[in-house]
């Protein structure tokens, strides 16, 4: 039998070699970072045989890896070409550059250096080693991609989850009901941070959480303003000092601010989304207050209109509406007519009605109103001093005028168009008799009251004609109010400076105008049967004028 053959040193060491190289590719594959890897390969070059590393050239770098000891070696830019090649250092005899390039791996050399030029069995292991040192990073840096693969997914997924259960919990809020105080405690429950909404102006409408100010802090109106404009264009939330703030807003316009308490600045993306969510449903439970408002308003207005228009609506059907709105309509009440002094445009007169209901809660007159074109109508429901609710309105009007009629009282439901009739005669003998607007009661007009109601007014107008023709002819050729004068005068009890003041003239013009009324008319103001009958002409004539104004 044949024995195997003895082989000689060399054969063995390049046996041996290979086999150390082996060992060494399997470390190399093993390893998960880049730095051990290189620190392997670093280390390996000497065990090959005589040579040393002086540097590994990666990704445009120079990498840390020199042995510990080892004398630091300028190093020039390497070969371009892909297999490597020679390269000059200074004090190294001879130095070459191997390259560490695979695909998908990073552009890279290894190199080394020797006293000598090695032996080309030496070479060759150096340019395997290489070879398998360009593997590894190729496989470290692709496991290092699906390790940060995996991570992202991983937030990813918690992020979802994250978004999730806010989107749920303040989806719950929207539900339920809760309001904006529900909004706030929601988001404070998520985040653990105090959360506040304010309305546009930055007035505190609800809290949740601790250390709540006390009082609430306000911004000066134009940094607000500010702040509004810069969080409305944003993309997101946007920081402001310590608070984190999203603007609900309808329209393009801000109607309120959710906000994040932060001091220390440190809120994550999860609170982020909890606030962008939490807006978006706070926009849409304003929303839905505004559009209650805005039905109830209707349904409020619809009423009043249907009770003083004498529509024929069924008794119960009104009654069931107004318990709807939570109103009792079964109790006295009288209808008011207030109007503005001269002629408003469409948006004067919104600013009007608005400015008529608050002068109405604040006096306590009454609840139920409805604009008209140019008036507003309140149901009075309780007895309260007209003047005050005048200068009320003027108030709210910031100085603008008004008059007011009242109408008689309503103790049944078809009695509303009656009183509404009642407060309209009122306010027309107010605007016949001129001067400033005040408060006209329809229970005061005394005999303007039997005059207004009665059915057939002829006999009215030819008593006027009798007692006034030629005063009526007169104003009407020269555009002169003797009329008036002697309606005011006769109705002041002949006084001639309160005549002068209810025209807003001087007593002499008072004066002046009797003397022409008594050459035009051919009266004898001193008598008492004629002063009684001119009354009556002056107060009937002043009557026609309002009614022909219907």
């Amino acid at each position: 039998m044949t024995g195997v053959p003895d082989l000689d040193g060399p054969v063995r060491e390049q046996l041996s070699a290979l086999r150390s190289m082996l060992v060494l590719a399997m470390l190399l594959t093993q390893q998960d970072g880049q730095d051990s890897i290189l620190h392997y390969v670093a280390n390996a070059v000497e065990s090959l045989g005589s040579c040393t590393t002086e540097g590994i050239f990666l990704d445009g770098l120079w990498q840390d890896v020199r042995i510990p000891g080892q004398k630091a070696a300028r190093l020039p830019a390497v070969v371009d070409a892909a297999e490597g090649g020679p390269v000059t250092l200074a004090d190294v005899p001879w130095s070459w550059a191997y390259s560490l390039s695979s695909r998908h791996g990073p552009a890279g050399y290894l190199v080394v250096g020797a006293s000598a030029p090695p032996a080309d069995s030496e070479r060759f292991l150096l340019q395997l080693l290489a070879q398998q040192a360009g593997v590894a990073l190729a496989n470290a840096r692709l496991h290092t991609r699906e390790r940060e693969q995996a991570e992202e997914v991983r937030l990813a997924n918690l992020a979802l989850v994250r978004s999730m259960e806010i989107h749920d919990r303040l989806t719950k809020v929207a539900l339920g009901g809760e309001g904006q105080a529900g909004i706030a405690q929601a988001v404070y429950e998520l985040t653990g941070r105090p959360a506040a909404i304010e309305d546009r102006f930055g007035n505190l409408l609800a809290w949740a959480g601790p250390d709540r100010p006390d009082p609430y802090p306000k911004a000066d109106p134009a940094r607000r303003a500010r702040l509004l404009d810069r969080a409305v264009t944003a993309t997101g939330p946007v920081m402001e000092g310590e608070r984190l703030i999203s603007v609900a807003a309808l329209g393009g316009s801000p109607v309120a601010v959710l906000v994040l308490h932060d001091p220390a600045g440190t809120a994550a993306d999860t609170e982020r989304v909890a606030v962008e969510h939490a807006t978006t449903v706070l926009t849409m439970e304003i929303a839905r207050m505004q559009s209650l408002a805005q039905g109830e308003a209707r349904m409020r207005t619809n009423l009043v209109l249907d009770l003083v228009g004498d529509t024929g609506a069924d008794s119960a059907a009104l009654l069931n509406r107004a318990q709807a709105l939570g109103y009792d309509l079964v109790r006295p009440h009288r209808v008011v007519l207030i109007e503005p002094a001269g002629a408003c445009r469409d948006d004067d007169s919104d600013l009007f009605f608005h400015a008529v209901g608050r002068a109405a809660r604040a006096v306590g007159v009454g609840s139920l109103l409805a604009p008209r074109l140019h008036d507003v109508i309140v149901l009075a429901d309780t007895e309260v001093r007209w003047d005050l609710l005048w200068a009320r309105v003027v108030t709210e009007m910031h100085g603008g005028r008004c008059r007011i009629g009242v109408g008689g009282r309503v103790l049944e439901l078809d009695q509303f168009p009656h009183s509404c009739q009642e407060a309209e005669l009122a306010l027309r003998m107010q605007k016949t008799a001129g001067g400033p607007e005040r408060i006209t009661l329809f229970d005061n007009l005394g005999i303007y009251k039997i005059l207004a109601t009665a059915g057939d007014t002829s006999a009215m107008e030819r008593f006027v004609t009798e007692w006034l023709g030629p005063l009526i002819d007169y104003d009407a050729g020269h555009g002169t109010p003797l009329v008036l004068t002697l309606s005011e005068y006769l109705d002041c009890g002949g006084n001639y400076d309160a005549s002068a003041k209810a025209l807003s003239v001087h007593r002499s013009t008072i004066k002046y105008r009797l003397q022409r009324i008594r050459q035009v008319s051919g009266h004898d103001l001193g008598l008492p049967d004629v002063q009684f009958n001119l009354q009556v002409a002056t107060h009937a004539w002043r009557t026609l004028q309002a009614l022909r104004q219907s």
